[in-house]
């Protein structure tokens, strides 16, 4: 089984909260809420989804996702595929290429992750695009370019950042900056960090992609003994029963 996790943000506060989840099991697509949909009297129920404690099935990818896809029927796919480091040879799941991708559409505030899956190594393995580009110096900007793929890149924990706590910084071997960590991922991420190293690499370096799928990375870790990702209530299933108990 496959799982993705949506993230939004709320406009008012810049808020990230997971809000759904969804899973394909064979071949059926589920999508239930999360309790992070309760976190904001801002959010709405996303697309004709209504029901907030309503699971929901369908053997085709529910709109909201298909449309975050982009056709294979497109002259553009098979660069779009390169660039998250697939194959454009091979038909790619939907499912995966959201998780690559994150979804992102200009119109909203969502983004999709997956639930981290684990390697042939035995180690956990997180692909994601870098974040922020757009407000990057010239000069880091250019050091993006000059980077080569499987060049090792660090995190670290930018602990004057006003707006997020739990702010991520990628940097080069240099420390020049190129760039986030998801928002949406890390505070889940530092924990790990805290307990683990994080091996950090350039999954896949885009040169004439748009900005945000210029650079696309890998972490790997050993998950730390007692830590778990996603345990936390907001990424919990929304059901009438644990808002009860709650």
């Amino acid at each position: 089984m496959t799982t993705l996790y949506i993230a939004w943000q709320d406009s008012h506060t810049r808020h990230w909260h997971t809000v759904g989840k969804l899973t394909k099991n064979s071949d059926v697509y589920c999508f239930t809420y999360t309790q992070g949909a309760l976190a904001s009297p801002h959010f709405q129920p996303l697309g004709r989804m209504f029901d907030l404690f309503k699971p929901y099935y369908s053997h085709a990818l529910f709109p909201l996702f298909a449309n975050r896809v982009l056709n294979k029927s497109r002259a553009e796919y098979p660069a779009y595929v390169s660039w998250l480091a697939l194959n454009p040879d091979i038909e790619q799941e939907p499912m995966k290429l959201l998780a690559r991708s994150g979804g992102k559409r200009a119109a909203d505030e969502l983004y999709i992750f997956p639930y981290p899956e684990v390697n042939d190594s035995g180690q956990v393995e997180i692909y994601f695009l870098s974040h922020g580009l757009r407000h990057l110096s010239t000069e880091s900007l250019c050091r993006i370019e000059r980077l080569k793929e499987g060049e090792r890149l660090t995190l670290r924990h930018e602990t004057d950042n006003s707006h997020d706590q739990f702010a991520l910084l990628l940097e080069s071997g240099e420390s020049v900056k190129v760039g986030y960590y998801p928002r949406y991922l890390s505070r889940d991420l530092k924990i790990i960090l805290d307990n683990t190293t994080v091996n950090l690499s350039v999954a896949k370096l885009n040169h004439n992609a748009p900005l945000q799928f210029r650079l696309l990375c890998k972490a790997e870790f050993t998950m730390p003994t007692g830590i778990e990702v996603f345990a936390s209530n907001e990424y919990q299933v929304l059901t009438q029963n644990n808002m009860e108990a709650a």
